[in-house]
């Protein structure tokens, strides 16, 4: 094959994501050939990776591969490779072989990326989550934090978690009940604490004000030292500068601080705005480009109302992307596309056993405590992609729930697996972490 090649196709899609996979799903079930590109051969479920990275749920839960997801939709073919370049007025991606994929449409839903805001040290010293890999490295340096002796140096066991939305609040509630999981069985050598940064005045900014508060009291009660009105100025290996002139000593940093686009948009040759996203018009398309589109966290995704754009959910990158299919499904046929309406259902977050928040609906009705936390749950195990990942999620939360010891037995003893599914190899991601696999198989 040449490096040259051009090859022509009816539709590209960038990006195996939520917004992605939501696209080629509905153009494969009206028959339209579709070329996925992702340098993954996974689809990841973003929502969940904290609980990868303290052991509640095995990596491969929250990653399913694209050859599961499209089994049934012989019209998708996915390339696993990397994108290189795009070029999105010739609707064409160029991939690391050196092949140019050129679509009669293109759908850019690359995804998003850490944003570290110019941080010194932040992308060298943070663990970022925001992708199974991010989760499974955090993960096994949880393992061995956990494992530092009685003379462990000044903040060995001091996890700082930057930024007051879901991942942070998410994660901070999980790694204060593993730390007392591990205190209540023994199995830390000295005291273990956790610290949550955030700029802003309150919690989970997003939702109302009985949720900040709710969220707030939930983890205090929990040992989570929460520092609200400052915000991160440095980070070291060995601790973390505030704002305000604090220093903490810390050699664990979640950064859950936000997002940026995947830098290849950058070059692309589209409008962008805020987060180096995609502007694109309220029926997604880019503006100036014919059967290009933007979708999911690529994009900055008008909210119907003209007052803005839509947050960075899951909900709205898998609405946006099958809007996207729609739209292209109507100009294959000669209508106009339509504006996308957002249906939203509301929105949730997990703080600890039996606490979570979630503001449902359209008018964002609050409810709290064992009701939100089970919600949560159910809400999160139907999104999971797959059988085997929705039976292996309820099984590891029922234990976790009943068990209060069970994710600090895991954390001590080995990686968290899944049930051995037979002989459903093809269900397995290959999930690579610093050059080497998260898990050689499943089971």
């Amino acid at each position: 094959m040449s490096a040259a090649e051009v090859v022509d196709l009816p539709v590209v899609v960038l990006g195996g994501g939520l917004a992605g996979v939501a696209c080629a799903h509905r153009l494969a079930d009206a028959d339209v050939p579709v070329v996925l590109v992702d340098r993954n051969d996974y689809h990841q479920f973003q929502p969940l990776l904290y609980q990868v990275a303290t052991s509640q749920l095995p990596a491969e839960d929250v990653a399913r591969p694209h050859r599961t997801v499209f089994r049934r939709h012989p019209a998708v073919q996915v390339r696993t490779i990397e994108a290189v370049a795009v070029d999105a007025g010739a609707r064409a991606v160029t991939l690391a072989d050196g092949q140019v994929l050129r679509g009669s449409a293109l759908v850019l839903a690359a995804g998003a990326q850490p944003e570290f805001f110019g941080v010194p040290g932040a992308a060298e010293h943070a663990f970022p989550l925001y992708s199974v890999a991010d989760a499974e490295r955090l993960r096994r340096h949880l393992h061995d934090v956990v494992r530092t002796g009685a003379d462990a140096p000044d903040g060995a066991r001091h996890v700082v978690v930057v930024g007051g939305g879901p991942t942070g609040v998410e994660t901070a509630g999980a790694v204060a009940e593993l730390f007392a999981a591990l205190a209540h069985t023994g199995r830390l050598a000295g005291p273990a604490k956790v610290t949550l940064v955030d700029r802003g005045s309150a919690l989970l900014a997003p939702f109302a004000e009985a949720s900040h508060a709710y969220a707030h009291e939930h983890l205090v009660r929990h040992g989570v030292d929460v520092r609200l009105g400052t915000g991160v100025a440095a980070v070291h290996a060995d601790r973390v500068e505030l704002t305000d002139g604090t220093v903490l000593p810390a050699r664990t940093v979640v950064w859950g601080g936000g997002e940026s686009a995947a830098p290849i948009l950058a070059g692309a040759g589209v409008p962008t705005g805020r987060g180096g996203r995609v502007t694109v018009r309220p029926d997604l398309r880019v503006e100036g480009l014919h059967h290009v589109y933007a979708v999911g966290d690529a994009a900055n995704v008008p909210d119907g109302d003209g007052d803005g754009t839509l947050p960075q959910l899951g909900s709205v990158a898998q609405q946006s992307g099958r809007t996207a299919a729609d739209n292209l499904l109507r100009e294959r046929a000669g209508e106009d596309p339509h504006p996308f309406r957002y249906r939203d259902k509301g929105i949730m977050a997990m703080i600890g056993r039996n606490a979570a928040v979630a503001e449902v609906g359209r008018k964002h009705h609050q409810v709290e405590g064992p009701v939100a936390f089970a919600a949560w749950l159910g809400v999160h195990a139907m999104l999971l992609s797959g059988a085997h990942s929705k039976t292996d999620a309820f099984l590891s939360w029922g234990w976790d729930y009943f068990d209060r010891d069970h994710a600090a037995l895991v954390e001590m003893s080995s990686t968290p697996h899944r049930i051995a599914w037979g002989d459903d190899e093809a269900d397995v991601p290959h999930i690579v972490v610093d050059g080497t696999p998260a898990r050689s198989a499943a089971g």
